[in-house]
């Protein structure tokens, strides 16, 4: 059979009343028939012991291999194992466990440091086939580009790491950075009922302490019903929430914003109306839903505690019920389908169903069906996935004949702010402002565009992200508190400190990390210690999962920010271990050997880079940078034109080639310093450096009309009204100089001693 890559799984260890854990096992004899139901629901059977009569009863033979590159896996359910094999000979994987089985059941195997793999094929239990896993999981953009399938191998599709705290319960991840290495333990496999009730084993001891039929005052654990709806909503997200943890579990009944934050339509794997394109499990899409902003719905008004729907029996259309009542007892005249018909049930329209990753799942968002915004973003419509016989402009001319509002026209305006920002257009930025200072701005939208709005260097977003700073939602306070630790001045201080004592957990860990790059010792005593608890905060946020990249790369950064280079190389390093295929830490690795003088390591850091994307923009500007340091200019000059080339948009790019083309072909270069000056017009070197050049080449009016833009657009900038005040002495112009030279003197942003010396320079200029 050849090597086989199988360990001795990691041991699930039972849990005990000692640590206030007795286990599903012991709710049985009092709650038998919730028991039976919860047992047998897809929250029971979130991941359970691979065994023949599951295999049996669940799976069918696989046919042929399943080809993965130049290697075919094959399932032998009957035998528990699949096996590889490729050119370098054949594997055995063994089957220790299941995960999921209401769309797809996934297979895990045990590989070295205690690690638990899934295994590269799956089973589509609709579809009644066996699927290459990485290859479902790939996104078709509406661009027609498309993710790379992610090799099995990868930490993406390792269980410890990704999977397991929404799979099992009372997890101990227990991984040890030093080693590399995994000791996972759980109580129970699938979500038992101490996750959502908290530990029972005093709960359980009173009541068999007590006489039969006798209440209970005290219950002791936690009691859905007496929860809140945020409470709930909080409970539930913390699995069916496309999430980052802040600490290690949320228990049952806190805040969810204490204990992680959310993604929002920043991230590509929502279409820019907020439609479902990837995988985001549900909690972003539900805080769109105007039946959320009620306040009053829960999670558990439509489903059961173990996760079924509520209405599948009966009226369908009750869910909706007592809010909706007018159109529920005229469900025909609303939807404009025949009562009793597919079309006539809330959810067809309000809730469609889309499939990503072999996986269904309904659009909680609630909204109605927007095909306009399908031939806008390419996003899913719920009349097109019913009549697909018709395009989205079939559908758009009947909605709109039906409904006198248009209702689709904010969803067109919001997603169209999202599209343009996620492309770096912000040609409709005095729109997006405009809604952030507005009254009646939304958290999801409002979330997501102050997230965007980060990598706009525009300077009217300012007073927009600092309004937002107030905002009831503590997502939205925490957005803009990350857009504001990007301007660290010290007008910036004072709502950076405020946000650094806010209520939510959440808010405060983003103030310290934006406070980071603060130094302490420069800050009034009492301003010091609320940033350096904020700080300390945020790095207890950070530690909280040692395996995790995304935490160990922001460490770096906390490290670099502090100029602490060594801490910084050897996190930034560590993230890159626990995921290859991520560049950022590589990047910004680079950035610490540079600051420490180690120019191979830093250029070696930003080659690994690129093998992983070779045209980043970034990078390359990064290395172009370095390289000319170095002297390299030729190898300089292609990097330059490769992120000149890869991001069009970026000035700093088309600035240093041009810097460097003026050297030896200074009418190319040129022609790159007045693209970035046309890119960037608010940066005052990129207009200088344009005029300084043109100068040089003999170009003087072109050079005189670029400073004076300059001026105009920054009169803070010294160094053009020097330029430009000498080329008008140059050419006798002294009426020309003299004017420049007063312009700087009356100016107040230009510090003192730099104001005396233009007068000084006015006063030597002959007088004629």
């Amino acid at each position: 059979m050849g090597a086989s890559w199988s360990q001795t799984p990691p041991a699930p260890v039972p849990s005990t009343p000692a640590g206030g854990y007795a286990g599903s096992q012991s709710c049985r004899a009092c709650h038998e028939r919730f028991y039976d139901l919860w047992s047998t629901s897809h929250h029971g059977l979130a991941m359970q012991p691979y065994t023949p009569e599951l295999a049996r009863q669940r799976l069918t033979p696989q046919p042929e291999p399943v080809a993965v590159g130049r290697v075919t896996y094959q399932a032998f359910p009957e035998k528990q194992v699949v096996i590889e094999k490729g050119p370098a000979g054949e594997k055995s994987y063994r089957i220790e466990h299941t995960m999921g089985g209401k769309n797809v059941f996934y297979f895990l195997t045990p590989t070295e440091r205690g690690r638990l793999q899934v295994l590269p094929i799956a089973y589509d239990v609709n579809r009644r086939a066996w699927i290459d896993t990485s290859a479902s999981a790939v996104r078709h953009f509406g661009d027609a580009t498309a993710d790379a399938p992610i090799e099995w191998t990868n930490p993406v599709y390792t269980f410890n790491t990704s999977c397991l705290g929404c799979h099992v319960s009372q997890l101990a991840r227990n991984y040890d950075p030093a080693t590399d290495t995994y000791r996972t333990k759980w109580g129970e496999p699938g979500i038992n009922c101490e996750t959502c009730h908290g530990p029972s084993a005093e709960h359980v001891r009173l009541a068999r302490a007590l006489p039969p039929g006798a209440p209970m005052p005290d219950p002791k654990l936690i009691v859905a019903r007496k929860l809140t709806p945020e409470q709930t909503n909080a409970t539930c997200g913390s699995c069916h929430a496309k999430l980052s943890p802040l600490t290690e579990h949320l228990p049952p009944g806190e805040r969810f914003f204490d204990h992680f934050n959310l993604s929002t339509l920043e991230d590509p794997d929502f279409y820019p109306d907020g439609r479902d394109l990837g995988e985001n499990f549900t909690m972003t899409t539900w805080r769109l839903s105007p039946c959320l902003k009620s306040g009053q719905i829960d999670c558990v008004d439509c489903h059961t505690s173990s996760g079924r729907y509520k209405f599948r029996q009966g009226n369908p259309n009750a869910a909706c019920l007592p809010c909706h009542e007018k159109h529920v007892n005229n469900a025909a005249a609303h939807s404009h389908h025949p009562a009793e018909s597919e079309g006539a049930r809330c959810v067809a329209c309000h809730m469609p169903k889309t499939e990503f990753g072999r996986m269904h799942r309904s659009d909680h968002s609630m909204r109605p069906p927007a095909p306009a915004a399908t031939l806008a973003f390419k996003s899913p419509n719920a009349c097109n996935m019913c009549h697909m016989d018709k395009d989205a402009a079939w559908a758009d001319k009947h909605v709109r004949e039906w409904r006198t509002r248009d209702y689709q026209a904010p969803i067109l305006l919001r997603g169209g702010w999202i599209a343009a920002a996620r492309k770096g257009d912000w040609s409709k930025l005095a729109e997006m402002i405009r809604y952030l200072g507005s009254k009646d701005r939304e958290e999801i939208w409002s979330a997501s565009l102050l997230r965007l709005l980060r990598s706009c260097d525009r300077e009217e977003k300012w007073p927009a992200i600092l309004a937002c700073l107030t905002d009831s939602s503590p997502l939205v306070r925490a957005a803009a508190v990350e857009a504001l630790g990007d301007r660290i001045r010290p007008d910036t201080l004072a709502p950076l400190l405020a946000a650094a004592g806010d209520e939510y957990r959440l808010v405060r860990t983003r103030a310290g990390a934006a406070l980071s790059a603060v130094p302490l010792g420069s800050l009034p005593s009492a301003d010091r210690r609320v940033a350096e608890a904020a700080t300390q905060e945020y790095l207890r946020t950070l530690r909280a999962r040692p395996d995790d990249s995304a935490s160990r790369y922001n460490l770096g950064n906390f490290y670099l920010e502090r100029q602490d280079y060594a801490r910084a190389v050897e996190e930034f390093s560590a993230a890159s271990r626990l995921q290859p295929l991520s560049l950022a830490p590589l990047a910004n690795q680079a950035l610490a050997y540079a600051a420490t003088g180690d120019n191979p390591r830093a250029e070696a850091s930003l080659r690994a880079a690129l093998k992983l994307d070779p045209a980043h923009a970034g990078v390359n500007l990064n290395l172009g940078m370095l390289l000319a340091e170095l002297g390299r200019l030729r190898e300089a000059e292609q990097a330059f034109r490769t992120a000149a080339k890869s991001d069009p948009q970026s000035a700093a790019a088309a600035y240093n080639l041009g810097v460097l083309l003026c050297r030896d072909r200074p009418a190319e270069g040129i022609e790159w310093c007045r693209r970035a000056a046309t890119l960037r017009p608010q940066d005052a070197r990129y207009g200088y450096t344009l005029g300084f050049f043109l100068h040089q080449q003999g170009r003087t009016a072109e050079a005189v009309t670029a400073l004076q833009a300059v001026i105009d657009r920054q009169p803070s900038s010294s160094e053009a009204y020097v330029l430009l005040a000498s080329i008008h002495e140059r050419a006798n112009r002294w009426a020309e100089a003299r004017t420049v030279y007063q312009r700087a003197v009356a100016n107040p942003q230009i510090p003192e001693p730099e104001r005396f010396q233009f007068l000084a320079r006015e006063r030597q200029l002959p007088l004629r």
